[in-house]
């Protein structure tokens, strides 16, 4: 109702955020991807309940971002590991699907299926998925905290500001890999690294990246944009001859500040995500984002029908579980002894069952947030290096990896 209470509150909220970022005036927007689902207190019950008490209506499509405790997998974060948190989760999933929202429950939204498209403005909340779409679908968002992307979805509107607009999507720092060898550029593992160097170096500026190959893919870009907003704040960032708007240099990149990226950059980044020695080893946790079906097919071709010797959890979507399932590829993960949650990430608390002590990731935004958010201490390394430290049971290095620098 666009004369009700709860419609005037969310345009009194997209209005004030236009106001403070000095936007001219709103522009439509044509989706929505929201961080308010994602429970982290009594607030976010009160307020979409007061949503629903007064009928509001979501004005856009609006998928919803991953949750902290999935109901298809309770045993992960049990009721009582949190009460409060877990079933304040579930009832705030609830309620958002009352509201209209696509129990989507995923951070990568573009994984799936009928998403924004080039050019469409649109207001999203969680980091990895705000980075994503700006960058490799070329939509147009800005990092939409929680209560204002819901705002958003409900008026169908957005201040016309930052992103939105031409003039704040050009890059003012420019990174060049053209001193790191192609065979290195084709390693999962090197997207998160690079990710995570450009994020420290870039902060809240819009980087561009040279001498990437052009067969660059969408995983490798998932994980270049989850790590560069984890460790910067990166919104959007270009790939010359890869990106959709930066067929050249010259398109989205002047003048600024350059850096020419070394193996010694990257072998930083890699002790910096690993807080301890190699060793015998309790967990892998993977999928942070989460996992796509490309990923997942890598993964079944490294384990080779192998089983693991730890606890291994492989976060992903209920429409990638589903697809899994469609291929059998979900029965043969489970038989080898691996977890494929739903809904959730693994990084945050309170604590998926199994996850402590040493724990592996092929994920440099897992590696960042997990030991202060978990206690665990973090071993890094490519999905090859995980895949085989679970079913050994111990960390095992990729000893041809780093030659290759």
């Amino acid at each position: 109702m666009r004369d009700g209470k709860a419609y005037r509150l969310a345009m009194q909220l997209v209005e004030q955020a236009a106001s403070i970022m000095q936007a001219p005036r709103l522009i439509p927007i044509s989706f929505a991807h929201i961080d308010a689902c994602f429970y982290t207190g009594q607030s976010h019950l009160d307020f979409v309940r007061f949503l629903l008490e007064h009928s509001a209506k979501l004005s856009v499509p609006t998928w919803t971002n991953n949750s902290v405790a999935s109901p298809d997998d309770g045993g992960l974060r049990p009721e009582y590991s949190d009460p409060e948190m877990v079933r304040g989760a579930h009832k705030l999933m609830t309620l958002y699907a009352e509201l209209g929202c696509k129990p989507t429950w995923t951070c990568a939204p573009y994984q799936l299926a009928g998403g924004p498209r080039f050019g469409d403005h649109i207001a999203v909340g969680e980091s990895n998925a705000v980075a994503f779409y700006n960058s490799v679908v070329g939509a147009r968002t800005n990092k939409y905290g929680d209560y204002l992307d819901v705002a958003c979805a409900i008026t169908g509107l957005a201040p016309f500001a930052g992103l939105h607009t031409d003039e704040s999507r050009r890059a003012d720092i420019h990174f060049l890999c053209a001193g790191i060898p192609d065979e290195w550029k084709r390693q999962d593992i090197f997207f998160h690294l690079l990710g995570h160097v450009i994020g420290r170096k870039a902060g809240r500026r819009i980087p561009v990246i040279s001498s990437l190959p052009k067969e660059t893919g969408r995983d490798q870009l998932k994980a270049l944009c989850a790590a560069g907003a984890a460790s910067g704040g990166i919104e959007l960032l270009h790939v010359t001859g890869v990106t959709p708007e930066a067929p050249a240099l010259e398109s989205v990149f002047k003048t600024g500040e350059k850096i020419e990226i070394t193996a010694e950059h990257l072998q930083a980044a890699h002790r910096e995500l690993s807080t301890v020695r190699d060793g015998p080893l309790d967990a892998v946790a993977l999928g942070t984002p989460h996992f796509s079906l490309s990923e997942f097919s890598e993964l079944i071709k490294l384990l080779a029908g192998r089983k693991v010797k730890t606890a291994a959890y492989i976060s992903t979507s209920r429409g990638i579980r589903e697809m899994l399932k469609a291929k059998g590829w979900l029965k043969t993960l489970q038989d080898a002894g691996i977890t494929i949650p739903v809904d959730v990430c693994t990084y945050y608390s309170p604590k998926v069952q199994a996850l402590k002590g040493r724990v592996m990731t092929n994920a440099a935004k897992w590696a960042y947030y997990a030991p202060g958010m978990l206690g665990v201490e973090v071993c890094f390394g490519s999905l090859k290096e995980c895949v085989e430290s679970a079913v050994r049971g111990e960390v095992w290095r990729d000893s041809s990896l780093w030659l290759q620098t």
